[in-house]
């Protein structure tokens, strides 16, 4: 009989000091580039008229540049939460069948840490699951393919922690494999999107998304608010196993909400 491990994890930008540095050296290049690039409109042909255009139009779009430099780092720095070779795990959230979700999580942002919180959720594979039981394991999730398994297992690659036999068999998996189902590609299709949130909403089912989402979790970790983190996550984890019994015809329809309260 098949079991299905519903999985969701929450990650951070990177916590090391040299991408951060990076970054940074990479931004003041172009902003340095950009600046320089700055000139006058083509048809102005009277040096006078270009110098002035230059010392006033000019002279505000560089400093425009400047004001927005320290935005476009921090830009650029939050989307190494979403590299697997950067960014980190901050939270696992799982659920076995209809078990409560459960979640394990990091307690401050050490590097160490995470790879500490990878061997807790393998030992509890290991200690959960028989080995003539994993071959019967679906791994679940929305975007699971794409960016759960995947960034897991480069994760446990940089820590040197071998990744759970479930886990890498579900990573290396094709979205429409028995080994996983995503809820996303079984939705959407392959190569396109939607939403948890809006998948939830279609299908009449309370949607996990409140004050925090995905884009607001560094700013939550930063503010020392992992354990509402770790209740998001594991919010997302009980939403995807009522999405996946929903699309597998496994419980009965409810009342879709107002198309008005979705939102596109």
């Amino acid at each position: 009989m098949q079991e299905h491990l519903y999985l969701d994890i929450e990650t951070i930008p990177a916590q090391r000091p040299d991408v951060l540095a990076e970054i940074r050296e990479s931004k003041q290049t172009q902003l340095a580039a950009d600046i320089d690039a700055i000139r006058a409109p083509g048809n102005y042909k009277d040096a006078e008229k270009i110098a002035a255009w230059m010392s006033n139009e000019g002279q505000q779009k560089a400093q425009a540049l400047h004001d927005a430099f320290d935005a476009d780092v921090d830009a650029a720095y939050r989307k190494t939460g979403l590299d697997g070779a950067y960014g980190q795990i901050c939270v696992i959230g799982f659920a076995l069948d209809n078990a409560s979700a459960r979640t394990y999580r990091v307690d401050n942002l050490d590097s160490l840490q995470e790879g500490s919180l990878l061997a807790d959720f393998s030992d509890w594979l290991e200690q959960t699951i028989k080995p003539s039981a994993q071959r019967s394991i679906c791994v679940v999730g929305h975007n699971v393919c794409n960016f759960d398994l995947r960034f897991l297992v480069q994760r446990h690659i940089v820590h040197g922690v071998q990744p759970h036999p479930i886990i890498r068999a579900a990573s290396q998996a094709k979205p429409w494999d028995a080994t996983v189902f995503d809820t996303m590609v079984q939705w959407a299709g392959v190569g396109k999107s939607i939403s948890l949130d809006k998948l939830c909403k279609a299908l009449g089912i309370k949607s996990p998304k409140g004050d925090l989402d995905g884009s607001k979790v560094w700013d939550y970790v930063q503010a020392g608010r992992i354990a509402e983190v770790a209740e998001y996550c594991a919010g997302d984890v009980a939403a995807t196993r009522e999405v996946h019994r929903r699309l597998t015809f496994r419980a009965a329809p409810v009342a879709a909400p107002e198309m008005a309260d979705v939102e596109f």
